[in-house]
């Protein structure tokens, strides 16, 4: 199951699960369309493939699709929490404190719901970024300040839930990204370059694809001798993120 998995990382996390023999169902909050193109692609990979339109921060729309993988698949073996939002201007415009419900909040939701359907031996895969995963410890873009908060304190309250996952065989991995091609933080960095004039604002480390991480996701999701709360770093390593002053 792969929360958000109608595009980017997301997306490419669908399909190299199907590659790999694994029936894969995904949320999607628009575009349904997209979303079943995404689906039958993986579908030609001879897997199952179940989209579902879900709101993640509706608590009523994460039980309703938690019934649907039930009725679906008996049990999962991998939960990705990879949607993340908190800088689209209409909900924003709507509920400033969106970015702390769908980067945290949300995740616990969907957790709590989909815990008695985690298989034991399940593995839980949170997706951040290497500016959410150092917040405090480093520079940040203004405008993804929040966003880069909000998913560090959702990565927190998932590790703080360990010893209950543990107890249940259930194991947390967290993988962590450089910066991402063709996403809003790529885009805010260029935009921060083009104003000051360099060629990399913030950071100095070497894009990555929303393939790149979605290999590594499935790698840490099969990988086995990884331990619970353990972080996978994807591109450049964390140390070149620079730190603040």
């Amino acid at each position: 199951m792969i929360t958000g998995g109608s595009r980017g990382v997301g997306a490419e996390t669908c399909l190299e699960l199907a590659t790999r023999g694994c029936d894969v169902a995904f949320t999607y909050r628009n575009k349904a369309s997209r979303a079943e193109g995404i689906a039958k692609a993986a579908r030609t990979l001879g897997v199952q493939a179940l989209p579902i339109q879900a709101d993640i921060t509706d608590v009523a729309q994460i039980n309703e699709f938690a019934a649907r993988l039930r009725d679906w698949s008996g049990s999962l073996d991998l939960l990705v929490l990879n949607a993340s939002g908190g800088l689209e201007r209409d909900l924003l415009a709507k509920d400033p404190s969106y970015p702390m419900r769908v980067n945290r909040d949300a995740q616990l939701l969907v957790l709590e719901a989909l815990v008695p359907l985690l298989a034991g031996a399940a593995t839980v895969v949170f997706v951040t970024s290497h500016w959410a995963h150092l917040y405090g410890e480093v520079e940040q873009l203004p405008a993804y300040e929040p966003v880069a908060a909000s998913k560090h304190a959702g990565e927190a309250a998932l590790r703080a839930r360990q010893s209950d996952l543990g107890a249940r065989g259930i194991r947390l991995i967290v993988v962590t990204g450089d910066l991402v091609e063709g996403t809003i933080t790529a885009k805010l960095l260029e935009r921060k370059a083009a104003r000051s004039g360099t060629t990399r604002a913030v950071h100095q480390g070497t894009a990555i694809s929303p393939r790149e991480m979605a290999v590594a996701i499935a790698d840490a999701a099969f990988d086995k001798a990884l331990p619970s709360g353990h972080t996978v770093v994807v591109g450049g390593a964390l140390d070149s993120v620079p730190r603040s002053v």
